[in-house]
């Protein structure tokens, strides 16, 4: 009987690449990574559940032939030992064998041995609580005591991502992110409110301060007016904005734009790289190293789609806008898309981005206090996208929808199913405030290294009252 050995990521990475090479594959890739978790969750102002977990998976990307006639076979995994790694390699290098010369066939990435490479994983555990856990014990306490309710979440990661090829590339990073996700609600239940937060390492995040935010929030639903559909000006919050914005970024795909599928893609053809988008001098980039959203310095694809190319892994990433001064300056090209659509650099995805707008200062607070009357919209959920050649969205209103009079809040509204675009808004938008990190509610427990800052959008599209509570 064989007994499985447990391999750690250093060691299923070389071995993988005996393995792959004693098949006769002429490329490999294999990218692990260890995934740590720690989080808590409440309700009814009591701490329900806590927990630490723990997770790897491997993926082997196997080329076979050379040059324009190489072909791929990806295979990954959730775990591997000895005995698994041997099926796993094997299942990839046959795929490739199976498989079409693949279109974005390039050189695999050369690369030395980078610094780290030998350290074990980092991990977290609930220790990152310490400070965190008993201030947030505060805030329900305090919160009972004044007849509210408190829900919410808490996650903290550390992914630990190891990379190595047949070319001589080896690459470690360890990626820290946790956000929190926090509701209040009246003691009824009949009011509702949402706060959200990002954080490396939860040091910099106050529950306190998050439960007189929603309280806040709360005592300004005290009062309810209805208000009709239509076109209203609105105060959009930095996360509010992040729920719009990141599925701009999203669609900033290079190939999808050159081939008349994206809001980016020009009517006659080709793209709208150097188009002006706003008249504003509006902001809008990725940069590895971005201070508090820092993310993987190198390009990581586990299967090629759109501007993603599994022969980019290990590729260095460096700052880039998208658009700049208003002006859209690049798409996410991978090198094969860059060839494929004339781009003029190859820009990979980052993960990470941060909207600004030049010279804009002040906060949410400062905003409504400029407004005569309109709306204050804290959160959307349930976005989806109508029509992708102008990124016309469409979702709800959610916890929290606030009347804004003589510059000031004075009652909730009702919620509202909306009909926008981010790149609309980007062009319509008539102020905006400082950037600052902001959690999509949205998209924020997958995609929280973002930057935004609030806007006021003087017609937002209010389509129509929604009866969700």
């Amino acid at each position: 009987m064989t007994t499985a050995i447990q391999l750690t990521p250093q060691d299923t990475i070389e071995r993988a690449l005996d393995l792959a090479a004693a098949e006769g594959a002429q490329g490999c890739v294999v990218l692990v990574a260890e995934t740590s978790s720690a989080n808590l969750r409440w309700a009814n102002n009591t701490l329900t559940t806590n927990g630490a977990m723990r997770g790897s998976s491997v993926t082997v990307i196997a080329t076979v032939g050379a040059g324009e006639g190489t072909a791929v076979g990806i295979v990954g995994r959730s775990s591997a030992t000895d005995v698994s790694l041997r099926e796993i390699v094997a299942a990839a290098v046959a795929t490739a064998r199976e498989s079409s010369p693949a279109e974005d066939a390039r050189h695999l990435i050369d690369g030395p041995v980078a610094p780290g490479w030998d350290e074990e994983p980092d991990e977290t555990d609930v220790s990152v609580y310490a400070h965190f856990a008993p201030a947030l014990g505060e805030a329900m306490a305090r919160a009972g005591k004044e007849s509210r309710w408190l829900y919410g979440f808490a996650d903290h990661e550390v992914v630990t991502l190891y990379v190595g090829s047949s070319t001589g590339l080896r690459l470690r990073q360890a990626l820290p992110r946790g956000y929190v996700t926090a509701n209040g609600k009246s003691h009824d239940w009949t009011q509702s409110a949402w706060v959200g937060a990002a954080t490396h390492d939860f040091s910099d995040i106050d529950p306190l301060a998050i439960d007189t935010e929603l309280a806040r929030r709360l005592s300004w639903a005290t009062r309810t007016v209805s208000v009709e559909a239509g076109r209203h000006p609105t105060v959009m919050p930095p996360a509010a904005v992040a729920d719009l914005m990141t599925h701009m970024y999203n669609k900033l795909d290079g190939r999808d734009a050159h081939e008349g599928r994206s809001v980016f893609s020009k009517p006659s053809g080709g793209t709208r790289i150097g188009e002006t988008l706003s008249p504003h001098p509006v902001r809008f980039w990725s940069d590895p190293q971005l201070s508090g959203l820092e993310t993987l310095p190198f390009a990581m694809a586990r299967d090629s789609a759109g501007c993603e190319s599994v022969f980019d892994n290990g590729l260095a990433l460096s700052a880039t806008d998208w658009i700049r001064g208003g002006k859209l300056e690049n798409l996410m090209q991978s090198r094969f898309t860059a060839d494929l659509t004339g781009a003029p650099a190859v820009t990979p995805p980052i993960a990470n981005y941060a909207l600004s707008v030049e010279g804009a200062t002040g906060s949410v607070d400062d905003m409504v206090a400029g407004l005569d009357r309109g709306l204050l919209l804290t959160c959307l959920w349930y976005i989806r996208i109508v029509d992708p050649q102008t990124l016309l969205l469409t979702g709800l209103t959610r916890d929290g929808v606030y009347l804004v009079e003589n510059g000031e809040v004075t009652g909730a509204v009702n919620n509202f199913r909306f009909n926008e675009s981010p790149v609309d808004i980007l062009a319509r938008f008539t102020a905006a405030g400082a950037t600052v990190p902001a959690l999509s509610r949205e998209w924020g427990d997958d995609f929280s290294r973002t930057a935004t800052p609030p806007l006021l959008v003087p017609d937002f599209n209010m389509s129509s009252v929604s009866q969700a509570n």
